[in-house]
């Protein structure tokens, strides 16, 4: 079963600082590596329709689609399969449980503050996982927006 979380925080930086945060290859390892160490995303080409590979260190992880970028604003993700050793894999029936399933992180400006949200579809088994990662994920970007 699929479950669709919302997290939010709220940062006093500008957008383009989130945004970099969120996307540049050395910000996305910093924060992305609560979810497994030496995370990283291969993307010749961030434009809506390219894809995008999220890759553990091993080479493993998914690969998905960019379906909606304005920069600054909203970035969709549609994850379509595994990766296994940098290699996209067949659709088997494990996959076809949440091949489909959509990432979407969207910035707000405030008077203040901006407001950065992640909806994420989760499978069930990995609900209490992404439950306590996502926050601490959130704190990562939110401190790599406001330095300096």
């Amino acid at each position: 079963m699929i479950h669709r979380l919302q997290l939010s925080i709220n940062i006093n930086a500008e957008k383009s600082k989130i945004w970099h945060a969120l996307w540049d290859d050395n910000s996305y390892r910093e924060w992305s590596c609560i979810f497994s160490e030496g995370s990283y995303a291969s993307c010749d080409n961030w434009e809506e329709g390219n894809q995008i590979l999220f890759l553990a260190q091993d080479k493993s992880g998914i690969y998905s689609i960019i379906e909606k970028h304005i920069p600054n604003k909203i970035i969709t993700f549609k994850h379509i399969g595994c990766v296994l050793n940098g290699e996209k894999q067949p659709i088997d029936e494990e996959t076809k449980k949440w091949s489909g399933t959509t990432e979407v992180y969207t910035l707000t400006q405030n008077l203040n503050f901006s407001t950065l949200t992640i909806d994420i579809d989760i499978l069930e088994e990995h609900l209490d996982f992404m439950n306590s990662k996502l926050p601490e994920a959130l704190k990562i970007i939110k401190a790599i927006a406001t330095r300096n």
